[in-house]
């Protein structure tokens, strides 16, 4: 009977084992399916930011062109707040599952771990670089009632007049602020910063309530054209393709200075390769398009692509950077 019972114990465990592993294989094929079958229903887009603004712009002209393109819905969705933070957390906490991704940018991904001292996830290895779209750098802007229409004319203004410029930025340590911080230490000339919560920046700039400004070229596009604000130079390594007759500030005696904007696709850490290799390959062919690349030229966008290796490269590069501009900068959000 010991004997007996051994073997049906044996068996019954054999029984089992081979059980565990079919079903991991059956999960594992499913899983597969899932993937090459992507998108099987429509899929959220997060926009950290309010509708309107830059990150929205691109997000919504590049996910109309993948619903057309992959034949389901690429739902944007706005989720700002925190400086972008509450939309990137709910996407880090998202299902791994490609139906739930985000546009992001330079400030919720390379700004803020080093801003926020109680930030609860860590967006560089939460979540995945699929693709880049654009790089959008920043331009200094004046309110017509400063005298300046160059750069060496804005740092004489700005430096006859100590402490009497103010400059608008987006928020405490975004890149708007971090852009005009450096460039005050770099000139050597004082001036007050004034942080508002998005938009409202821009508008005390046209009212003149403010002097001047860094903002992304997009959302002061259509005022430059209704000459009512004039730029003085762009954040930049290389001049923008959407504004070549404004020089950059490295050319103009500044050299290294960059501190532009960017934005591109992410999704949830854990995401399937297929799903990730599939938006990184559509994005590319979209923003190749002769006409979305000049439509992306004329928001204000220098359109980039690449693989999303190299996305990775450069957001770790862009993190590395900052982090040095925060600290020197003492900008800090508890």
């Amino acid at each position: 009977m010991k004997t007996r019972n051994f073997s049906i114990g044996g068996q019954i465990r054999r029984l089992a084992t081979r059980m565990v592993a079919g079903l991991l294989l059956v999960a594992t094929g499913v899983g597969g399916a899932l993937a090459q079958d992507y998108p099987a229903k429509p899929v959220k887009v997060v926009v950290a930011f309010t509708a309107g603004g830059t990150t929205d712009i691109l997000t919504r002209l590049v996910s109309q062109q993948l619903t057309e393109r992959l034949k389901q819905q690429f739902v944007v969705d706005n989720k700002p707040g925190a400086g972008g933070n509450i939309g990137t957390e709910m996407v880090v906490r998202a299902a791994p599952d490609g139906y739930t991704l985000i546009v992001d940018s330079v400030g919720p991904i390379a700004v803020n771990p080093t801003l926020y001292s109680k930030l609860s996830y860590n967006p560089l290895t939460e979540l995945v670089p699929m693709v880049q779209i654009a790089e959008v750098p920043n331009v200094l802007v004046v309110h017509p009632s400063v005298s300046a229409k160059t750069v060496e004319e804005f740092i004489a203004y700005a430096r006859a007049n100590p402490g009497k410029l103010n400059y608008g930025s987006t928020g405490v340590g975004t890149s708007s602020h971090l852009s005009s911080h450096m460039m005050a230490k770099r000139a050597g000339f004082e001036a007050t910063h004034i942080a508002y919560k998005g938009a409202d920046a821009l508008r005390d700039l046209l009212a003149g309530r403010i002097q001047f400004m860094f903002a992304t070229i997009p959302s002061v596009m259509p005022h430059i054209q209704a000459g009512k604000l004039r730029p003085i130079a762009v954040s930049s390594v290389k001049r923008s393709r959407s504004m070549p007759e404004v020089p950059t500030i490295a050319e103009k005696g500044f050299p290294g200075f960059e501190a532009g904007s960017w934005f591109g696709f992410f999704a949830p850490k854990g995401t399937p390769e297929q799903v990730i290799n599939l938006i990184n390959k559509v994005v590319n062919e979209v923003i190749a398009v002769p006409a979305i690349e000049q439509q992306l030229i004329r928001e204000g966008a220098d359109p980039v692509g690449g693989t999303s290796a190299q996305f990775a490269q450069f957001v770790q590069r862009e993190y590395e950077k900052w982090k040095i501009i925060v600290q020197e900068s003492g900008a800090r959000v508890d």
